[in-house]
């Protein structure tokens, strides 16, 4: 039998986990918001003109095509959390997966801190079509270690199509970038391999989490590798009309600004491309050219999705509450029903004992009379 301090302890630990839960539901809204500050921050330093310039001197054609390429680079995604739903064994509707892979995207894309700010999102999300937090906890995990064992296979293709010149001249950050993508094959080889041969499952602060099998392995592969080729086509098509590259040497460098911009934490890898490309691309009318495109690249992967991703959950949000309003009326409206049902079973309960008080009296009355 509990006693009193411990049914008071529980219920200080039970409102302490509400509130926590709370705190991590609406963190979500606020990367959204952290996630639309730093984009304000990323184009804030060009000039409106600039802006307007460098996208009216790229042809329509182009822009379609980066926006085309856009949209499927985040299907890809998106297919992020499908893959992780698959992990955990759960299944939630098509839209539902795509939805919450597309906004914590769009949202870590922008805000950097990927597991945190897409973390924050998707706990908001799956917690109402009821995914536990322990599952959503696998779900960033598995999603985590896709990004990163497509980040080992990019940059062991990286290496190996792009010319020397782009890692810099110095033989110091040669010698580096080998190591990094010798350290890539490793890891990519240790992966698959556990995939292959380990089946034993690892508790992490009471979570177990078990290697995939190969084939999904392989899938991670697939559909990270897809999601950088999407995004690097969007700066492809942005680039061309500006300067001359062949396309296996652009993709090498946009592989590797990619994976280091990632890796830096900064949001958007602001600086990162810039880097790497004024490396391949030397030379200062060429480097005003890149601006360009570099305007034009960040608008329509990262400022138009995220546009597009506030719209999507502010009307869900707000679809969300009118539904609870709407409940909130049913329910009060059911309460009243079974009140006056309750009431006029009581009229008719009293109005049948007045019925048969009223026949038991004339009922004496006429025996009275006899």
């Amino acid at each position: 039998m509990l006693t009193k301090d411990t049914k008071h302890a529980h219920g200080i630990a039970r409102k302490t986990k509400k509130v926590l839960k709370k705190i991590i539901s609406w963190a979500g809204l606020f990367f959204f918001a952290l996630a639309a500050y730093m984009i304000y921050r990323q184009l804030s330093k060009y000039d409106l003109d600039d802006i307007k310039n460098a996208l009216l001197s790229i042809p329509a054609k182009n822009l379609i095509y980066a926006s085309i390429a856009s949209f499927f680079g985040y299907v890809a995604l998106s297919s992020y959390d499908y893959l992780a739903l698959k992990y955990i064994k759960k299944k939630v509707d098509t839209w539902k997966w795509i939805f919450a892979g597309f906004i914590g995207f769009s949202v870590s894309n922008n805000a950097g801190h990927a597991i945190v700010s897409g973390g924050a999102i998707r706990y908001r999300l799956y917690t109402r079509w009821r995914i536990k937090a322990d599952q959503i906890v696998k779900m960033i995990t598995f999603s985590g270690f896709t990004y990163l064992v497509a980040c080992f296979f990019l940059i062991i293709v990286g290496y190996f199509i792009t010319p020397g010149h782009a890692f810099g001249e110095a033989s110091a950050s040669k010698y580096t970038t080998a190591v990094v993508a010798f350290g890539s094959f490793i890891g990519l080889w240790l992966y698959l391999t556990a995939a292959l041969y380990y089946k034993k499952s690892v508790t992490i602060k009471g979570i177990k989490f078990k290697m995939p099998t190969i084939k999904m392995a392989l899938e991670q592969i697939v559909i990270g590798s897809l999601d950088i080729l999407m995004a690097s086509l969007v700066l492809y098509f942005t680039l061309t009309h500006f300067v001359d590259i062949k396309f296996n040497v652009f993709i090498g460098a946009f592989i590797i600004a990619q994976i280091l911009g990632v890796y830096s934490q900064v949001p958007g890898g602001l600086g990162v491309f810039e880097l790497v490309f004024a490396n391949i691309i030397p030379g200062a009318e060429n480097q005003a050219l890149l601006y360009g495109a570099l305007i034009a690249y960040r608008i329509i992967y990262y400022l138009l999705p995220l546009v597009i991703s506030g719209i999507a959950l502010l009307s869900y949000e707000g679809y969300l509450g009118y539904r609870q309003k709407e409940i909130k009326k049913q329910r009060k409206l059911e309460l009243l029903k079974q009140k006056m049902l309750q009431k006029a079973d009581e009229l008719n309960q009293k109005a049948k004992a007045v019925t048969k008080k009223a026949k038991e009296i004339k009922e004496k009355v006429y025996l009275k009379k006899n």
